[in-house]
C-alpha cells in the first residue's frame, strides 16, 4: 500500500513537472514570436552600420521614423535597442531598473582599457555594489553639503577670471571643475588647476575614454574574438598603464600625506581610512576615485558653458531670473546656496539648459538581464538598452516645441517647479550617477552668481554658434559672450568677491 501511494505521488509530481515545463515551453515560445522594436534595416551578418559622427541625432532621427523604441542588429546574435521617449524611458529604464542596472560587455574600454575598474561601466556584482556603497557614502546629498565651501571659493574664482579676461570664460568653468574636483577626490587645491598636471593629464586619459566608448568606435566590441588577435590590443594595452600610474600615484600621495598627518579632508582620504570596511583593493580604490574625478571633469563645466550661451542667446529668459534674484538676494550681498530654494526661476533655467543640450547626449548603455515584454514587443535577454537622452529631450508630447528654449515649461501656475515632468540628466535607476548632487549643486551656484553678477550678451561681430560636438560629452563648440556688470563698475564687484564666503 505504502508503495503504491509513493508510486501515485512520483507519477503526480511527474505529470505536474510536465505541465509547468509544456507551460514554460509555451511561455518561451510565445515570447520568442514577439517582434523586436522596429528599427533600420541592417546586414544579415554585419547588422546595422551604426553612424560615424551625430550619434545621438541619427538615432533620434530613427526615432521619428520608426517609433519611440527602436532596435538594431550590431553583431552576431547582439541586439540594441534605443529609448527616445519620455514615457517609454520611464516605464522601461525606471520601472524595470533591476532588470537593466547591468551593464553590456564593453571590451576595448571594460576589458582591455580599464580591466574592469570603471564604476559606470561595472557589470552588476559584488564589485559594482561596493563601489557604489562607497561612492555613495561620500557623495550624498548631505556629504555634498560639506563642500559649499571649496565650491563657493571656485565660483568666486570664475567671475574674478572673467572680469581679468572675458574671452576666456570658456577655460574660468574649467577651471572651476578642476579646482573642486581637485578639492573634492584628492584634497588638494591650486591657483591655476587648468595647468596642474593632474588636469593636463587626465583630460588626455578622459578624450581617450570618450574615444572608446563611442558605439562602433572598436570593432573587438562587435567581435569580442577580436582581443585575441596579436598586435590588436597593443594602443589600448599602452593606454591602460600610463592611465593605471596615474591614478596610484594619486591615490600614493594621499597615502603618503595621511601617514604624515598632512592630508586634508578628502574622498580619497576617506577610502584609504575606510578601506576594510568597504573591502576595496588600491586597484579599485584608485580607480575609484579617477573615474569620478574623470567623470566629473568635463560634464559639470560643459554644464555650465550651456548656462552661458542660453544667457547670451535668449535674454527674455536670462531677465527673468535675475528678476527674481534681484527681489530674493537684492544687491547688498551674493547669491549662495541658502538661496536654493527661493529662486525656482533660476531652477527652471538650469532644468531648461540641461534639456535643451544634454550634455551627455547618448546616455550610457544598460543590459537586460531578463527578457523584458513591453507593448507588444520583446526586449530580449542581453540586449543593449540605451536611454537616447537627445531624442528623450526632443518628445514633442512631454516638450512642446522642443527646439524652443522655453524655462517657462517648468514651471506651474504658481511659480514653482512642477513636479509631474523631469528629465534624465544624470542617468536612469541605479546607474544614476553618484556624483549628481555635487554637480547640480555646482551649476546652481555658478548659474546664480554669473547671471546676479552679470548682463550676458553676445558679441554682435562674432553671434553664436549653437552647435556642439555631438559625442559622449557634448561640448559646445568655442564662443564668444560680453559680461558687463549689473551693479556699478567693476571696482564694485570685485570688492563683493573678495569678501564672498566669508564665514564658511
Amino acid at each position: 500500500m505504502l508503495d503504491f501511494t509513493y508510486q501515485l505521488k512520483a507519477i503526480g509530481a511527474f505529470v505536474t513537472l510536465v505541465l509547468a515545463g509544456n507551460v514554460l515551453r509555451a511561455k518561451l515560445r510565445s515570447r520568442s514570436r514577439l517582434p523586436l522594436p522596429p528599427g533600420p534595416p541592417g546586414h544579415w551578418l554585419f547588422g546595422t552600420p551604426l553612424p560615424k559622427v551625430n550619434q545621438s541625432q541619427q538615432f533620434a532621427e530613427w526615432i521619428n521614423t520608426y517609433g519611440p523604441i527602436i532596435s538594431l542588429r550590431v553583431g552576431p546574435g547582439r541586439v540594441m535597442v534605443i529609448i527616445g521617449r519620455h514615457q517609454e524611458s520611464n516605464d522601461l529604464m525606471e520601472k524595470e531598473g533591476g532588470v537593466l542596472a547591468d551593464r553590456p560587455r564593453v571590451v576595448a574600454a571594460g576589458e582591455i582599457l580599464s580591466r574592469g575598474l570603471y564604476l559606470v561601466l561595472a557589470p552588476v556584482g559584488d564589485r559594482f555594489r561596493r563601489l557604489r556603497k562607497a561612492a555613495h557614502t561620500h557623495l550624498q546629498a548631505k556629504a555634498a553639503d560639506s563642500y559649499a565651501p571649496v565650491q563657493m571659493n571656485a565660483v568666486r574664482d570664475v567671475i574674478l577670471d572673467i572680469l581679468d579676461n572675458p574671452k576666456g570664460h570658456q577655460a574660468a568653468v574649467k577651471r572651476y571643475a578642476a579646482s573642486v574636483l581637485l578639492r573634492v577626490m584628492y584634497g588638494k587645491s591650486t591657483p591655476t588647476a587648468t595647468n596642474a598636471p593632474e588636469i593636463i593629464v587626465m583630460h588626455k586619459f578622459l578624450k581617450r575614454f570618450l574615444i572608446v566608448m563611442r558605439p562602433g568606435a572598436f570593432l573587438v566590441d562587435r567581435y569580442p574574438i577580436l582581443k585575441y588577435v596579436p598586435g590588436y590590443t597593443t594602443e589600448l594595452e599602452q593606454w591602460r598603464r600610463e592611465e593605471s600610474k596615474l591614478l596610484h600615484d594619486n591615490l600614493d600621495r594621499v597615502s603618503r600625506e595621511l601617514a604624515t598627518g598632512m592630508a586634508g579632508p578628502s574622498f580619497s582620504r576617506y577610502l584609504l581610512e575606510n578601506q576594510s570596511s568597504h573591502q576595496l583593493s588600491d586597484d579599485e580604490m584608485a580607480y575609484l576615485v579617477g573615474s569620478l574625478f574623470g567623470a566629473g571633469l568635463d560634464t559639470t563645466s560643459v554644464a555650465i558653458m550651456y548656462v552661458v550661451m542660453a544667457s547670451a542667446c535668449y535674454l527674455k529668459a536670462q531677465e527673468k531670473v535675475q528678476e527674481q534674484l534681484d527681489i530674493v538676494v537684492g544687491r547688498d550681498r551674493a547669491p549662495t546656496f541658502d538661496d536654493y530654494n527661493s529662486l525656482p526661476q533660476l531652477e527652471a533655467f538650469i532644468l531648461e539648459c540641461l534639456r535643451w543640450r544634454p550634455v551627455t547626449p547618448l546616455g550610457f548603455a544598460h543590459r537586460a538581464s531578463a527578457d523584458i515584454v513591453y507593448k507588444g514587443m520583446l526586449i530580449p535577454e542581453g540586449a543593449i538598452v540605451l536611454g537616447n537622452h537627445w531624442a528623450i529631450s526632443r518628445d514633442p508630447s512631454v516638450y512642446p516645441n522642443p527646439e524652443q528654449f522655453d524655462p517657462e515649461r517648468w514651471l506651474n501656475s504658481e511659480g514653482k517647479i512642477r513636479d509631474d515632468i523631469k528629465f534624465p540628466s544624470f542617468g536612469f535607476g541605479r546607474r544614476a550617477c553618484p556624483g549628481l548632487h555635487i554637480a547640480n549643486r555646482s551649476i546652481f551656484i555658478n548659474a546664480a552668481l554669473l547671471l546676479w553678477s552679470f548682463k550676458i550678451t553676445q558679441d554682435p561681430e562674432n553671434p553664436i554658434d549653437m552647435c556642439f560636438v555631438d559625442d559622449v560629452i557634448a561640448c559646445p563648440k568655442p564662443f564668444a559672450a560680453r559680461f558687463q556688470p549689473r551693479f556699478g563698475d567693476e571696482a564694485s564687484l570685485r570688492n563683493v568677491m573678495a569678501k564672498y564666503g566669508e564665514g564658511l
